[in-house]
């Protein structure tokens, strides 16, 4: 389930689906529609053509299109269809507090955390989290959008007043600092991690997404840090997702994770055939 075939990611899937012997669709989420009439009800595409029986959807849904996209694989769940990842991990994901929240529910490692409706919970958050600096966070956002880093209490004020006027509620992190802008992002497909890497951002950037122009390098991990990824995302019912991670003094400190991971970087730093192990994820979910 796709807006963009042509997409790295999704020929990656499709290419290794074929060749384990599998036939491939795509399906634009913005172009279905559910028939809920008594009868029964019914995915529809383009309107009027009801969508194919399959044995197992990989939901590639964008941001921009979570609501909806989430309403069509829902549908599909309740025809039985197995998926990969499930409309509930997805959604939660998408919430950075709700996903902070269920990493706090089982103990996993996690930067100094408040939460923000307004610009009058400011200041009480800064102190819980050790700040300044800290970094602000939309509780919504991809590809580090939504990131800000502020170094004195005066400029978190300004932007979570502009915040305030949109009605945008914020995520307050401590800074760490000896991240020193990199971060760990892996791959957890199914109970196992298959690929990891080390991401730099660009210049000054403390960002270190590679769609900012971050760059990548091979990462072996060790068991503990493997538990906490697969912990993150058994903790949000995602069986394939990319976790990311910072490295700090006290050890590593789990940032969120992403029930929709591009493949190109991680594959590319590390030469790790990971569509593959998707693949093979999806088969003994047909099963």
């Amino acid at each position: 389930m796709t807006q963009g075939p042509e997409l790295y990611s999704t020929t990656r899937l499709a290419a290794a689906a074929r060749r384990a012997g599998h036939g491939v669709s795509y399906l634009n989420p913005t172009r279905c529609t559910i028939d809920l009439s008594p009868d029964g009800a019914t995915v529809l595409y383009n309107g009027d053509k009801i969508v194919q029986p399959m044995d197992c959807i990989v939901p590639r849904i964008g941001a921009s299109i979570t609501r909806h996209g989430l309403t069509i694989l829902r549908q599909f769940q309740a025809a039985g269809v197995p998926v990969l990842n499930p409309s509930n991990g997805i959604a939660a994901s998408r919430d950075k507090l709700r996903a902070l929240q269920r990493f706090a529910a089982v103990e996993l490692p996690m930067p100094r955390t408040a939460y923000a409706r307004g610009a009058a919970d400011l200041h009480p958050c800064i102190k819980t989290v050790g700040g300044p600096p800290v970094v602000l966070k939309l509780l919504e956002g991809t590809q580090g959008i939504g990131v800000m880093r502020c170094d004195t209490v005066a400029s978190a004020e300004s932007v979570i007043d502009v915040l305030a006027r949109l009605h945008q509620p914020i995520i307050v992190q401590e800074y760490i600092a000896e991240s020193e802008g990199t971060d760990i992002r892996a791959i957890v497909v199914g109970d196992k991690v298959v690929a990891a890497m080390r991401r730099t951002g660009k210049g000054d950037d403390f960002r270190s997404n590679i769609h900012r122009g971050g760059t990548g390098d091979q990462l072996e991990l060790e068991a503990d840090i493997e538990r906490i990824c697969i912990d993150a995302c058994k903790s949000l019912n995602i069986q394939f997702g990319g976790v990311d991670l910072l490295e700090s003094s006290r050890g590593p400190l789990l940032m969120e994770v992403n029930s929709s991971p591009g493949l190109e970087g991680i594959e590319r730093a590390t030469g790790i055939d990971v569509a593959n192990e998707v693949i093979k994820e999806i088969e003994r979910l047909c099963e």
